[in-house]
């Protein structure tokens, strides 16, 4: 396994991290496997990096900015509709996992709700799972929802990373905020990564440098 950003020497050695994840999410992603039952999951061959958050978070819209592929994650106009796990094969080196939205309600009850059964079975017994990219909206306070899933990812004992989204719809003030309060989100989690990501899929704010994360837990070329 590559080391990611954090464990960057130098501005050299964080630019070759950068340009290795360049080229993997250069590499051709396609959409294998699609599960709403445990026993429905696919054969554990690659390692594995979930996407979850609320619904409407944007999570579907970073996948496809990851992947410079529009329309691989579909974008739904109706919240919380998918209920089940996609899985991607990014080139043979790693599969990117769609997660069903929680909390749309903005209860923490509904992460519960929604990620009963399948959702957190999968979290707490899927061995090749390296990542959950936990994603938060840079334009709103946290709710508590997102901190009922972290709690939940905690239980399930998965690293998370935070990331951002939609940075740039979010006024500079308020960004730094976000951008505070994310970090000592990660400082109250034990299963939390330390390096927060801040991302827009419109201007590409921080593509790169997720990218070079998610490279650093994929199978050797």
């Amino acid at each position: 396994m590559s080391p990611g950003l954090l464990e960057a020497r130098d501005d050299e050695e964080r630019a070759a991290l950068i340009e290795a994840g360049r080229l993997l999410f250069c590499r051709p992603c396609e959409f294998y496997f699609a599960s709403q039952k445990l026993e429905q999951l696919p054969e554990a061959r690659l390692p594995e990096v979930a996407f979850c958050g609320r619904s409407n978070v944007g999570k579907s819209s970073l996948v496809n900015a990851l992947t410079g592929q529009n329309s691989l994650a579909r974008v739904s106009g109706t919240p919380g509709r998918t209920k089940q796990l996609n899985f991607f094969d990014l080139g043979g080196r790693l599969a990117l996992v769609d997660m069903p939205g929680y909390g749309y309600a903005q209860a923490s009850r509904s992460v519960k709700e929604d990620w009963q059964g399948l959702m957190f079975e999968y979290l707490r017994g899927r061995p090749n799972l390296r990542r959950v990219v936990l994603l938060l909206d840079a334009r709103i306070e946290t709710k508590a929802s997102d901190r009922a899933a972290m709690e939940l990812l905690t239980d399930a004992a998965v690293t998370f990373q935070i990331v951002l989204t939609k940075a740039d719809s979010a006024k500079p003030y308020w960004l730094r905020q976000r951008q505070e309060e994310a970090a000592a989100l990660v400082k109250e989690h034990t299963a939390a990564h330390p390096l927060v990501i801040t991302t827009s899929s419109e201007t590409g704010e921080g593509i790169p440098e997720l990218r070079a994360e998610l490279t650093a837990l994929a199978a050797p070329a």
